[in-house]
């Protein structure tokens, strides 16, 4: 482990106090908001619907928001720094491009799922219908593989940013930032997740913002736009990067930016299509977001996200570069290559252009990022544990009631394990680099098969089984091979340098996705139907069927009560009759919405890609342009600009897709404020009556 005592400018109570002190404001917030929505909306987490899908009632700016939230993860702030002190201005932008077009992809698969599947609460309940237990387990294993690496990556960023700052012990900060998030994830399910989603964006939006108009306006070591053209212009003299046009920080022109690009997108499929929370997890957002609008919240979430890891890159990766020979710079000299695998850039830049306070607002940032990525985890690997593997192997008529304790108790759990594992990282010598370029060698082959499950009716049993496994194999036996052909020896330092781990990622990738399509033209199944994929989850389907038909004055008395309206739906519903109900199909009406959202979410996702992976990076590589003064000012007001559109997207739109529920809230409140004694009266005799 590094030393990082050169950027420790806060006291360990500092330390302590963040990490605890928000930690617990915000399970008090999510209280709050949890006892304003089970009294004053229909919306009540006592259930298992609520808990694990949030109702699927989400509102696209508030899922969209959930996205920025759940992808700015600690690596998102720390890695593509890194890789800009180390690759210079291009690296953000590959960062950025590398792990934005698997959110267009989920776009399309967020309406495959709606078709296919509406009522699931995890995409393994789908490879359940299709291919059985054998094949669902494995997955299962995959998804929580995933969770796994990706939760200890959260807590790997955010205690040694901690322990930079703050002196803390790394140990314990990997034990108590997860703490106040599990209190919270708890008392509010997923839609606590979305909520306190968005006050963490808003927060990263705001620090983002400060960050750039301090460092670009009022930073005297910068010296603005110019002065930050001209100290990276003598970095590259002075330490040129290997495979840059002329050595240079101001270039599109990297050999080692392209290449981690590449690993980005890999990496990247890996991790959302197989993590239930996000990075995804975009699985849980797509099942709980409204149909109609699934396409429209992945689209925005992709083109806000991008901004933030350009942006943030283009502040403090830069920073950290053009000041590393300043004396205010904490690490004297420029960071170390183990100060640069423990993703000290941000910190460093920070620390030399904002000293203690902006150490403070760095530390808070960072604390966002990973408690929020981290509530995603948590709910999203409870819905694994609960629904994929309780219900499913252990007991299939699991009450409700059941269901939500199970629920609870696997957040809990996975809080502890997600702490042991960062800290056994941090025991063996792993950092946060070797594990963020290696992870994806261990599940991608996954990742073609996860995907034909959804999208390809004739894929086999066989076929995702081979391919999955097959690409794990291919992917380390590249991985491995490539370490000791160009390096001569297998260590921690060799397996986690750029060539190996490309080598790994894209034979993983790659090799997945081939074997399970060539097993399966070999011998396709040409009956399945999707049939088996809709039937799931019957007591929900039941439940909006009985709520489609039950008039809200049917009930007598104390109707309009949610609590009692929903008591009733359930007491309705005969899932043994569900179950074997033939009548899956979803109205024509429906049907022909979701071809058409499915049409332009495939051309969206098309173009987008195409632009932000082609059009943009390759004519601007392939000319080994290096940047103008005017050039660089315009992409740097560029990246700011689209950050304000980010910001409008996740921060802004929410509010207004939510101006009636908050109407309802507020009033609601008045009411019990100014008449109490009337409406304690009247849901008196509405619980008498019922």
């Amino acid at each position: 482990m590094s030393s990082t005592t050169g950027a420790e400018v806060l006291t360990q109570g500092t330390g302590y106090g963040v990490v605890l002190g928000i930690g617990f404001v915000f399970a008090i917030l999510m209280m709050g908001l949890s006892t304003l929505q089970n009294r004053y909306t229909t919306y009540k987490i006592s259930t298992s619907e609520e808990f694990n899908t949030a109702s699927r009632s989400v509102k696209p700016g508030l899922i969209a928001s959930g996205i920025v939230s759940a992808w700015t993860w600690a690596a998102t702030l720390l890695q593509s720094s890194t890789v800009t002190y180390e690759y210079g201005l291009c690296a953000g932008y590959y960062y950025a491009a590398g792990a934005t077009i698997q959110i267009f992809v989920m776009a399309i698969l967020a309406v495959r799922v709606k078709q296919i599947a509406p009522y699931c609460h995890t995409f393994l309940e789908i490879v359940h219908a299709r291919y059985g237990n054998t094949a669902h387990f494995m997955f299962a294993t995959f998804g929580l593989v995933v969770n796994l690496i990706v939760s200890s990556m959260l807590l790997l960023g955010g205690s040694a940013v901690v322990n930079a700052f703050t002196g803390m012990n790394i140990y314990a900060a990997n034990f108590l930032i997860p703490l106040g998030v599990c209190i919270y994830v708890i008392l509010g399910g997923l839609r606590a997740t979305f909520l306190c989603d968005y006050s963490h964006t808003l927060i990263l939006m705001i620090l983002i913002f400060y960050f750039f108009f301090w460092t670009y306006t009022q930073a005297d070591l910068v010296g603005g736009f110019e002065g930050m053209y001209n100290l990276l212009q003598q970095a590259g003299i002075e330490r040129p990067v290997a495979g840059n046009q002329d050595g240079s920080y101001l270039t599109l022109k990297s050999n080692y930016g392209l290449t981690f690009m590449i690993i980005q997108i890999t990496g990247g499929f890996g991790t959302v299509m197989l993590d239930q929370a996000r990075y995804l997890g975009y699985w849980q957002r797509a099942i709980a977001s409204e149909a109609k609008t699934a396409v429209q919240a992945y689209l925005m979430g992709g083109i806000a996200w991008f901004a933030v890891p350009l942006t943030f890159s283009s502040i403090m990766g830069l920073a950290a570069v053009a000041l590393a020979k300043s004396p205010s710079f904490p690490y004297p000299g420029g960071l170390t290559a183990a100060e640069i695998n423990a993703g000290l850039a941000a910190p460093a830049g920070v620390v030399t252009l904002l000293g203690s306070g902006g150490a403070a607002a760095m530390l808070i940032l960072l604390f966002m990022a990973v408690t929020s990525a981290a509530s995603s985890e948590m709910i999203a690997t409870s819905s694994i544990l609960t629904f994929d593997l309780y219900q499913i192997h252990f007991k299939p008529d699991a009450s409700p009631e059941s269901l939500i304790r199970v629920s609870h108790i696997m957040v809990a759990v996975w809080a502890l394990v997600m702490s042991c594992v960062a800290s056994l990282w941090i025991g063996i010598g792993v950092s946060l680099n070797w594990l963020f370029l290696f992870s994806g060698t261990l599940f991608t082959g996954a990742v073609g098969p996860v995907i034909f499950s959804v999208v390809w009716r004739q894929q086999t049993k066989e076929a995702a089984i081979s391919g999955a496994l097959g690409g794990v194999v291919v992917g380390i036996i590249a991985w491995l091979s490539v370490a000791k052909t160009y390096y001569g020896e297998l260590t921690i330092a060799t397996t986690g340098l750029m060539y190996p781990n490309l080598a790994g990622n894209l034979g993983a990738c790659c090799s997945g996705a081939i074997i399970s399509a060539v097993v399966t033209l070999i011998k396709p199944d040409n009956e399945f139907d999707w049939s088996a994929t809709k039937r799931i989850n019957p007591r929900a389907r039941e439940m909006d069927r009985k709520r489609a038909t039950l008039p809200d004055s049917a009930s007598g008395p104390g109707s309009n009560s949610p609590v009692e309206k929903e008591k009733q739906e359930d007491a309705t519903v005969d899932v043994a009759s569900a179950e074997d109900d033939t009548t899956i199909d979803v109205p024509a009406e429906e049907s022909a919405e979701l071809q058409k959202s499915l049409k332009v979410a495939t051309w969206a996702s098309l173009i987008l890609t195409f632009i932000v992976l082609f059009l943009i990076p390759i004519p601007m590589f392939l000319s080994h342009y290096v940047f103008s003064l005017n050039f660089f000012k315009g992409w740097i007001i560029i990246c700011v600009v689209w950050l304000f559109v980010a910001a409008c997207i996740t921060s802004i739109l929410p509010l207004w897709e939510s101006r009636a529920a908050i109407k309802d809230i507020f009033s609601g409140m008045v009411r019990d404020i100014f008449g109490g004694g009337a409406r304690k009266r009247a849901i008196g005799s509405s619980n008498t009556d019922a």
